[in-house]
């Protein structure tokens, strides 16, 4: 049995088409995506459709991730101040994509556990950990602190969310975070995602890391509108995507209470952040 886990396409189409290519020419017997396959990006649509397409004619299945809660949140609740407003600029972007197809992105759930045929040895696939779909699991996380946030009675744990792919063995299971289609943050812009396979009694993991067209990418940040339209937060994640690390949890633990509050501007906020990490 061979399992295919892919997460954070983050809307890069061109990185998802690669790994689609990448993922077909391995010939897995069930494929999982696991979460956060729109918002952040140029291509909410493109991603949503193409990963829909697939759904339907192969049974592709999907994993709920945070950025899909977050787009349908904001498809419904008008933002409550100007600080909300300005810091939700690229998801109102990507709703704005995606609108009239939401109800593809509807009803996902949060966990998908599977076994091989004949055994017991469940795969547990979910967005971050069982805390919860923005609680993920980063090489610097501690065995310690996965107490209590990890299923019991599987042999394989398989997540995203943090971009940074990962593999460790804990509380008698494998652990594996899949890493980025879209967007790495570990330094490594090439996208990632898991191969899984039950062979000898046992599950055997790899992590695969894959080049696409970066340029055409770049162009999709440029041309689809995301860059004008989504704010100066649209650009912080631009920068996160081009220099393949994260820049947007450092921003928020600093300023979007802030921001938030009316007691700083959204650009003179950034502004004063990337000075500071930048030196």
């Amino acid at each position: 049995m061979k399992v295919a886990v892919f997460s954070d396409v983050q809307a890069n189409l061109p990185a998802m088409e690669e790994a689609l290519a990448h993922i077909d020419a391995w010939g897995p017997d069930m494929v999982v995506m696991a979460g956060d396959l729109v918002n952040r990006g140029p291509d909410s649509l493109g991603c949503l459709m193409l990963f829909d397409q697939r759904r339907r004619a192969s049974g592709w299945l999907p994993v709920n991730g945070n950025h899909e809660v977050w787009v349908l949140r904001c498809g419904v609740e008008p933002p409550v101040s100007v600080g909300e407003r300005d810091i939700r600029r690229f998801t109102d972007f990507a709703w704005r994509q995606v609108a009239e197809h939401a109800d593809l992105l509807r009803d996902w759930p949060d966990h998908l556990c599977l076994h091989p045929p004949g055994a017991a040895a469940w795969l547990h696939v979910t967005h971050g950990t069982m805390a919860g779909n923005r609680d993920g699991i980063t090489p610097n996380t501690s065995d310690e602190s996965l107490a209590g946030k990890l299923p019991e009675g599987v042999a394989l744990f398989v997540s995203g969310h943090t971009h940074r792919p990962h593999q460790r063995r804990t509380q008698d299971m494998d652990v594996v975070n899949v890493g980025s289609v879209g967007s790495p943050f570990d330094g490594d812009p090439r996208g990632s995602y898991g191969q899984f396979t039950w062979q000898g009694g046992r599950w055997h993991s790899r992590i695969v890391r894959f080049a696409y067209d970066r340029a055409r990418a770049e162009r999709d940040f440029e041309d689809s509108g995301f860059l004008d339209e989504g704010g100066p937060l649209a650009h912080l994640i631009f920068r996160e995507w081009r220099d393949a690390r994260l820049l947007m949890g450092g921003w928020r633990r600093q300023y979007e209470r802030l921001v938030y509050a009316g007691e700083i501007g959204l650009q003179d906020s950034i502004d004063r952040y990337l000075r500071a990490v930048e030196g």
